[in-house]
């Protein structure tokens, strides 16, 4: 197995909170950050609510149960192997460690001088926060990387609030350490073993991250303001 090498980065630790099923982040300071995702899922919902009314909600919330189910073991994976951890343990998890094993065959061993996995950041600038699955060197260049697993191949064009949320996180750690990360990657494998990797440049999302924070907090004070008039109206 190969042993990567580390290079820790010292970051404050943020708390998660939620609130009206809004996910929040308590940073260092006391200030109250919504999720990246959070803020990302005001995106493309009129294609899930399409999904959702076509398939029926009992078989939409089986599948995304699996998927997450699914997800979250390889993501677990990727990160102990990263850590240098032991993997025998994994293997009890047929589907999931067979494809981390593709992954890990075929990207992670291209992952080396890891900052950080899992790492809690924020910006005060953008008013976000989120959780990134790791900051190391992809192919040599510090990267933003996300682990993905999809159910069938990803086309580049589905892939762009992946893009916004690791060109955040990218932007996030470089206000909190004042280390520059220009490149993010997206690592994907499909249920049936294919692996896909998404290499973009961060200045490319940037607009378009300004623009989803704008539009969530848009929606979230519409809400806000028609729930203040229904509580406020007579009776």
């Amino acid at each position: 197995m190969k042993k990567f090498n580390h290079v820790p980065v010292e970051l404050q630790d943020i708390k998660a909170r939620n609130k009206d099923g809004t996910r929040l982040y308590e940073t260092p300071d006391g200030n109250m950050y919504p999720s990246i995702t959070t803020v990302l899922s005001v995106r493309n919902k009129q294609g899930l609510f399409e999904w959702r009314k076509r398939v029926g909600e009992e078989v939409a919330n089986y599948i995304a149960r699996t998927a997450a189910a699914r997800g979250t073991a390889v993501h677990h994976m990727c990160e102990d192997y990263l850590n240098n951890k032991d993997m025998e343990k994994h293997k009890e998890k047929f589907l999931p460690h067979a494809l981390f094993t593709q992954l890990r065959d075929n990207m992670l061993n291209r992952v080396d001088n890891i900052r950080s996995q899992e790492a809690g950041l924020y910006s005060d600038k953008y008013g976000v926060a989120g959780r990134v699955d790791c900051i190391a060197e992809f192919d040599g260049v510090l990267s933003i990387i996300d682990f993905k697993t999809s159910t069938k191949e990803r086309q580049d064009s589905y892939n762009e609030s992946y893009y916004i949320q690791a060109s955040a996180y990218a932007e996030m750690f470089e206000e909190r350490t004042g280390i520059e990360i220009n490149q993010i990657c997206i690592l994907v494998v499909t249920a049936d073993g294919v692996c896909q990797e998404f290499v973009k440049d961060k200045k490319d999302y940037l607009p378009l991250l300004t623009d989803s924070i704008a539009e969530w907090k848009m929606k979230n004070e519409k809400a806000k303001n028609n729930y203040d008039d229904f509580v406020g109206a007579p009776i």
